[in-house]
């Protein structure tokens, strides 16, 4: 995928080495190799030496393993997850170096383990100081060795690096090329290049998501947002509409418009379809269909109901929604996905002229509900009702959105946990999935008696609760006002997790972090693969 237009991220290329007994003479700088930490200190996970009894071959003869182990010991390693040490070339091995990455307890390591060391050892190969190799730096991984997917997903995602417009002189990273070995085990060889592709496209789509929300507003607003999302979607080969703004006004997209109002930058509605080619035949049932919504403000500032302008500047990251499920809609036809989805994302500018929205407007949305607007900075649920009402129109099985949305949201789960709400079915498995795939996903619940503080008097609905908690729960009913009575659906709120304002961690940059996207291939893949909400084969 290619952000037209915008500033880009930079990755080093990564490539699957096809014969792990080349691993030893690999004509590269670096070696990356896993160690762990045991009852008796520092254990490496390099195989079975040649010779000896395993499931699983090693590239390393005994001699090299111990003088690995012997140069760990030396300088205190102990394997603990986070850990990395960078030795010298040690007899046997061709690389210059050595980087040795610790994983914990090996009988406790999990995907997500895995793919957190991965992302750890990309940034620290990334930060090494100039005195190591000479430029460029090249590197063959043995956390592949491991699982092929996670650590594949690691590495890249950990050396996704974005400078925006810094000069030509800046240097994005020092690692220009990433291998990575597969595991040996005659029993998993054969999957190794289908994961691999798999981690690609997905790597593919975050970092997608992540420059899009990176790039400021100045160049990202809604009409060249939804320019780019054409571009996009074209070369995927996908269906794209775009409704501007008088084709909005004509179709009542009341919400939108008048969020929009505000700023010189009229507001779209963009829609990117995905329809999996599967041949039609007596007695088969169309694909599911899957509606995809996410919040697409290219910048808030609140509206008349400014918001303080200490870290104002993170507010180009609420179009944050809109950007994971365009990523998610693309990568689902990569993948070639059996499901059909539809991602309906509204993009709109909120500031505060004189013809914005004020507090005591009474909007009517798309289909016919109305809000009285109390607080113009509660504008995502706004736009969201109409974008949702629109997609339901098209009469899908599950409705999945996800937006940038609450501070409440972080009050109560952080800044790295996404809140998840709605149908508890289609909830509690999308919550699954998401720890599955490292997103971390909670399901919060919606209680009934909040669904009363979002009545208006001279509306159907307020946009803000009348008490000063509950506010995360008090989003999510609004928005279940323009769902359907039997549709599954869920919101995911990830207004701390989508935008990093902290130190780097694990595959994680400072920045943009493409959340929510892997949760959502992973819930298009659960549904092609004909698993219902509640998480049973059909």
């Amino acid at each position: 995928m290619t952000s037209a237009g915008l500033p880009r991220g930079t990755m080093p290329p990564l490539e699957l080495l096809t014969d792990a007994s080349t691993v030893a003479e690999a004509d590269v700088d670096i070696l990356v190799i896993p160690s762990f930490s045991g009852d008796n200190g520092i254990e490496l996970s390099l195989g079975s030496a040649p010779g000896s009894p395993s499931s699983t071959s090693s590239p390393f003869d005994r001699e090299t393993q111990v003088a690995i182990w012997k140069s760990l010991v030396d300088i205190g390693a102990r394997g603990r997850a986070g850990e990395t040490h960078l030795l010298p070339a040690v007899p046997g091995i061709a690389a210059t170096r050595l980087l040795a990455v610790g994983l914990g307890d090996a009988d406790t390591l999990t995907d997500e383990g895995l793919r957190t060391a991965a992302g750890t050892a990309s940034q620290a190969l990334d930060r090494l100081p100039a005195s190591v190799g000479d430029g460029d730096l090249t590197a063959l991984s043995l956390l592949g060795t491991l699982g092929i997917g996670p650590a594949t997903e690691g590495h890249g995602l950990g050396s996704y690096s974005y400078t925006g417009a810094k000069s030509d002189g800046a240097q994005a990273g020092r690692l220009r090329r990433l291998v990575i070995a597969p595991p040996t085990a005659p029993s998993a060889a054969g999957s190794a290049a289908t994961d691999f592709s798999r981690a690609c496209v997905v790597i593919e789509a975050v970092t997608c998501a992540r420059d899009l929300v990176n790039a400021p507003a100045n160049l990202l607003y809604p009409d060249s947002y939804a320019r780019i999302i054409s571009d996009l979607g074209s070369q995927a080969g996908l269906t794209v509409e775009v409704l501007d703004e008088r084709q909005l006004a004509d179709q009542g997209f009341g919400a939108l418009v008048g969020v929009g109002q505000g700023s010189p930058r009229p507001p779209r509605l963009v829609r990117v379809s995905y329809r999996p080619d599967i041949p039609e035949a007596a007695g088969t049932d169309a694909p599911p269909h899957v509606a995809l919504v996410g919040k697409g403000v290219t910048f808030d500032t609140g509206g008349i109901s400014l918001k303080p302008s200490p870290n104002m500047g993170n507010m180009i990251s609420d179009m944050g929604g809109s950007a994971a499920v365009v990523a998610a809609v693309i990568a689902a036809s990569e993948l070639d996905l059996a499901v059909s989805v539809t991602a309906t994302v509204p993009l709109a500018e909120n500031m505060p002229d004189g013809t914005a929205v004020r507090p005591g407007d009474v909007l009517r949305h798309y289909g016919g509900l109305t809000t009285e607007v109390l607080n113009t900075d509660a504008e995502g649920r706004l736009i969201l009702g109409d974008a949702i009402a629109r997609a339901c129109e098209d009469n899908p099985d599950y409705l999945v959105e996800t937006a940038t949305l609450t501070g409440a949201q972080v009050r109560s789960l952080g800044d790295r946990t996404p809140a998840v709400m709605g149908t508890p079915a289609l909830r509690d498995r999308v919550s699954a999935l998401s720890r599955d795939v490292g997103e971390g996903a909670w399901s919060m619940p919606l209680p009934a008696e909040i669904a009363y503080d979002i009545r208006s008097d001279v509306a159907d609905l307020r946009n803000i609760p009348g008490k000063s908690w509950g506010g995360m729960a008090a989003a999510g009913h609004y928005l279940a006002a323009f769902v359907p009575e039997g549709l599954p659906w869920v919101h995911l709120d990830v207004a701390g997790p989508a935008y990093n304002t902290t130190a780097p961690h694990g595959y994680t940059p400072r920045r943009a972090t493409g959340v929510p996207v892997r949760t959502l291939i992973a819930v298009l893949e659960d549904v092609a693969s004909g698993t219902d909400a509640a998480g049973t084969t059909e």
